[in-house]
């Protein structure tokens, strides 16, 4: 008898339990319209934003980048890949890595990763650096 009431009361939390999971929770803090009686100012959200500028920005035709370690290189994007020329002179090109993207490109042990307004350099042996436009 006890067996069967278990059973009709798992059969019963069951769907409520699952309900319950499929539930989103987010850590967002709640925001509200402000109440024109309360001086009290309404909540504000502590996320980051990103700006357009950040999100819709492309990469140009021709960019020079200031690196961490004070050295300054030009990136000309040829769309499928991209044509590094450095301060001292030295040049390579990266293709599209892979292929069908615009953002990261590399062949061996060199690599870029465009990002906005950053990219990051990696050299076989040297320690990766990050450079701004």
């Amino acid at each position: 008898m006890a067996l069967r009431r278990w059973f009709r009361v798992a059969l019963v939390l069951l769907p409520a339990l699952i309900a319950a999971a499929c539930v989103p929770e987010t850590s967002a803090p709640k925001t509200s319209a402000p109440n024109t009686g309360n001086k009290v100012a309404p909540a504000v959200s502590l996320a980051p934003t990103a700006t357009t500028t950040e999100l819709s920005s492309p990469q140009p035709r021709s960019a020079t980048y200031r690196c961490a370690d004070g050295a300054t290189m030009t990136i000309e994007n040829l769309g499928s890949s991209v044509h590094v020329v450095e301060a001292d002179g030295a040049s390579e090109d990266l293709p599209a890595s892979p292929a069908n993207q615009n953002s990261r490109y590399g062949q061996a042990h060199d690599a870029i990763v465009i990002d906005g307004r950053e990219a990051l350099v990696m050299k076989g042996g040297k320690t990766p650096l990050t450079c701004t436009r």
